[in-house]
């Protein structure tokens, strides 16, 4: 039996897999965000292992059987946040999360200080990632960065915890700023232009390889046996390609979780930095990634779910089900306004921190359906960007997987085909992935091949692109396009 851990930013989750590839039980914990200041987003780090504690209690209850049979443990996690440590591995300040959007300034400055960054970091410093962070805490809060001994990921937090080892990957490393991608080492030079050298930052290792091993104490508060093996694991979206089995060049997936990603492996690092592409390292040894990211995605049905005070997002998405089944596009989806889906700013492709959501065209006669079509092909235009900018960076793909919480509603992957102009297979097991994939690389950890593991999970169903929906999409893909380079000096005033 093998353990998967994924620490999101909304709730931690647990998945106990056995090696016949059955998923054998789950759990989860809530998680709370801390907004103490405009754009800010912090979490205690305590508050991780007491979520990991309340769910491993909840499957040990369900599952003993299982659960004392489980032979290694893998990890994933939300990426670029900041853990902050001191000598004494004592945590320094609460840590600063992927979606915390205060150092747009010290972007701009590490792009003074080391022009030549983006090249060879593979990525353009943007706010979400882990370098700014640092350079505001020692600008913000210097004697918090005086005292700094290490600096970890949220995973590899708790991996100290479980382990006493300080160790990442290279997956959740390339997404600090602070790694060559290309040569997947730690780079002296990056990580100098935040003052900051490589004896602060943990070991890397491979996601599939052995970090280190349970310590006692972790082992009694979680009823595990001692000295089982703990894998590098994977920052989320990797996890969550290991768990799809997207581990070759040219496969990947598009993810509605609370943010939103579409996930390329490829042969080699593949940038496009001007497009703010991330180009990382898979969690496998020799493969990288690109990832385009929209800080919300099915987040963004959420909330209008609440703020309409409906009953869940499956009842305000059920009203869309006629519009999906006509022949031809129906004069609503026509006449819906256009969503641009950047509640909290956004990344790909145009990295603008103060950029906000915006309805346009509302009029009086809208309601809760056309606001919510509005919303889901407004987070699917995003995505539409994404694909364009890693086309742009030389990637090619000719179908995708679409995993996370959006992955439940067949309207919205039948949008996801239609305006990406792609397959879009759902697959078993979609909306656990990254959980399934730490499980799967424990798995690997504990002597299982690649092949044996990373396999694809049976498709549920595949979406295939609507000609006769064309001619409205790519018309209403072009107004939406518009919006932003207009708005965009207001956003910046």
């Amino acid at each position: 039996m093998y353990l998967g851990i994924d620490l999101g930013t909304s709730e931690l989750k647990l998945l106990l897999l056995d090696d016949t590839h059955h998923l054998r039980g789950s759990a989860s914990a809530p998680l709370t965000v801390q907004r103490p200041q405009p754009l800010w987003s912090e979490q205690q780090p305590a508050a991780w292992w007491q979520a990991l504690l309340q769910a491993a209690a909840a499957l040990r209850e369900r599952n003993a059987k299982d659960w004392a049979a489980v032979r290694a443990i893998g990890l994933a996690g939300q990426m670029h946040g900041a853990v902050l440590l001191d000598a004494s591995q004592q945590v320094l300040r609460p840590a600063i999360l992927w979606n915390d959007g205060r150092s747009s300034a010290e972007c701009a400055q590490l792009e003074w200080r080391m022009p030549a960054l983006s090249a060879r970091a593979g990525n353009r410093p943007m706010p979400g990632f882990t370098a700014p962070k640092l350079v505001w805490v020692a600008a913000h809060e210097p004697d918090v960065f005086s005292r700094v001994a290490k600096v970890l990921l949220p995973k590899d937090y708790l991996r100290l915890l479980l382990t006493g080892e300080f160790a990442s990957d290279p997956s959740d490393a390339a997404g600090t700023l602070w790694l060559d991608v290309a040569q997947r080492r730690w780079d002296a030079e990056l990580l100098d232009a935040c003052s900051l050298g490589i004896d602060q930052m943990p070991a890397l290792v491979d996601g599939c390889a052995v970090s280190g091993t349970l310590r006692p104490a972790a082992a009694a508060a979680l009823g595990l046996p001692s000295g089982i093996a703990v894998a590098g694991g994977a920052g989320d979206n990797a996890a969550s390609a290991v768990g799809m089995g997207a581990v070759q060049p040219g496969q990947g997936f598009v993810s509605l979780g609370t943010s939103g990603v579409l996930f390329v492996v490829t042969d080699r690092l593949r940038a496009n930095p001007a497009a703010a592409v991330h180009a990382f390292c898979h969690t496998l040894p020799q493969r990288w990634h690109q990832m385009a990211v929209m800080l919300s995605a099915a987040s963004a049905l959420s909330w209008l779910t609440q703020r309409l005070q409906h009953d869940s997002e499956a009842s305000l998405l059920a009203g869309l089900a006629a519009w999906d089944a006509a022949a031809q596009p129906l004069p609503a989806q026509a006449a819906a306004p256009i969503f641009l889906p950047y509640l909290n700013g956004e990344r790909t492709p145009h990295n603008d921190v103060h950029a906000r959501a915006v309805l346009f065209g509302l009029d009086a006669g809208h309601d809760a359906t056309d606001l919510a079509y509005a919303v889901i092909e407004g987070v699917t235009f995003g995505m539409a960007d994404g694909l364009q900018a890693l086309r742009q960076a030389g990637t090619a793909v000719d179908a995708l997987a679409l995993v996370g919480g959006g992955a439940r509603s067949a309207v919205w992957a039948q949008l996801h085909a239609d305006v990406l102009g792609l397959p879009i297979d759902t697959l078993q097991g979609g909306q656990t992935g990254a959980a399934l994939g730490a499980a799967r690389l424990a798995w690997m950890a504990d002597g299982a091949t690649e092949a044996q593991v990373c396999t694809a999970p049976p498709r549920l169903h595949r979406y295939e692109p609507r000609p006769s929906r064309q001619p409205l999409l790519s018309e209403r893909l072009a107004r939406y396009r518009a919006l932003y380079p207009a708005l965009q000096p207001l956003y910046a005033r």
